[in-house]
């Protein structure tokens, strides 16, 4: 497994645009500078030899150099031996509504990025619970299995999107029934699930479903993410909208949060309701909540002794250095004969 020590220096992949950007500004100044003194012929016959590909062929690499400085500076470790700890802790299965009405935007920035923020809050905040992902719309979808590894958790949860389920509708009953089957039955621990959905449900009979789940020990919260005054479905096409969801009438269609049925699963499942508006608010009521459950102890497998790989990045960051140390800007021989960028004219 690989992972990064210090994330925050990937911040630093933004001075290479800016290089590029004051590049470029300074070859428009350098050929206007150039005009003003003297013609293209004057100028190459007193400088002949002037390469038009060696400057961009040093900017790549003190671009390269840098982004390994940046590898570097994150320092990557890979993980070598696999080791079986014990931890104490919930299972908790985060079952999201991937729906086309998800992509309304009544609650900014949508709906499903909504609830995207909310499981990320809310795994930035866990311990040693065990953690598991249901993407559900029309049918239920197993996205991520029962685990501790938080970081492969945060990348499905990234993944998620009203496309990547063909059917349409919202199966809530089919996500809980798909849920009953993460849990690890040898180990009896403590088991939680969040529903994360609008509450539009259009197969019914959610709540023999969410009883049937309660009988198996699982106790079901449910966050409401919408408005119940609603908003109309984006149709996007490269992130652009080109136009809204319209019925067979030719109306717009509008998606309102229906907190009912959701309130009605988590009475059914011993749980309780939560309002998804506010990220922070929700956060802090799920670690409110998780506390007062019993952790019960399990076996987890872990990754250990890490090994730091930034020394590899860094020799790779002198190499580069060197050769644009030692790169001189005059045109060579075989690259004269190339005439890649018609550095040479016939006469």
């Amino acid at each position: 497994m690989l992972v990064f020590e210090e994330e925050i220096y990937f911040w630093l992949f933004l001075v290479i645009p800016v290089i590029l950007v004051l590049f470029i500004f300074l070859l428009i100044w350098k050929r206007k500078a150039r005009k003003s003194f003297a013609s293209d012929e004057l100028l190459q016959k007193l400088a002949p030899n002037k390469s038009n590909f060696k400057p961009m062929l040093k900017l790549i690499l003190v671009c390269l150099a840098l982004a390994c400085l940046v590898v570097a500076l994150v320092n990557p470790k890979m993980g070598t031996t696999m080791e079986t700890v014990k931890r104490e802790g919930v299972d908790i299965v985060f079952a999201i509504d991937v729906s086309k009405s998800m992509d309304a935007e009544d609650i900014a920035p949508s709906r499903l990025e909504k609830s995207k923020q909310i499981v990320r809050q809310i795994l930035g905040g866990l311990g040693s619970d065990r953690v598991g992902i249901i993407a559900y719309a029309g049918s239920a979808f197993p996205q991520l299995p029962i685990t501790t590894d938080y970081a492969a958790a945060k990348m499905f949860l990234q993944a998620l999107n009203t496309d990547m389920i063909s059917s349409q509708g919202t199966a809530i009953g089919d996500a809980i029934d798909l849920a009953t089957t993460y849990y690890d039955d040898d180990n009896q621990t403590n088991r939680v699930l969040f529903i994360i959905s609008d509450g539009e449900d259009h197969e019914g009979n959610v709540e023999s479903i969410a009883d049937e789940a309660a009988e198996k020990g699982i106790r079901i919260y449910t966050i409401g993410v919408g408005t119940e005054k609603g908003g109309p479905i984006p149709i996007k096409r490269n992130g652009v909208v080109q136009n809204y969801k319209k019925d067979q009438n030719g109306e717009t269609v509008i998606t309102k949060l229906d907190p009912n049925t959701l309130q009605q699963i988590a009475s059914e499942a011993n749980g309780e309701y939560i309002e998804g508006n506010v990220t922070a608010k929700v956060a802090e009521t799920v670690q409110d909540l998780l506390k007062n459950i019993e952790k019960t102890e399990f076996e987890a497998k872990q990754f250990a002794d890490y090994q730091s790989h930034f020394q590899w990045f860094l020799g790779l960051c002198f190499i580069f250095l060197f050769l644009d140390l030692f790169l001189l800007e005059r045109s060579t021989a075989w690259i004269k004969k190339l005439n890649l960028f018609n550095e040479t004219k016939k006469d």
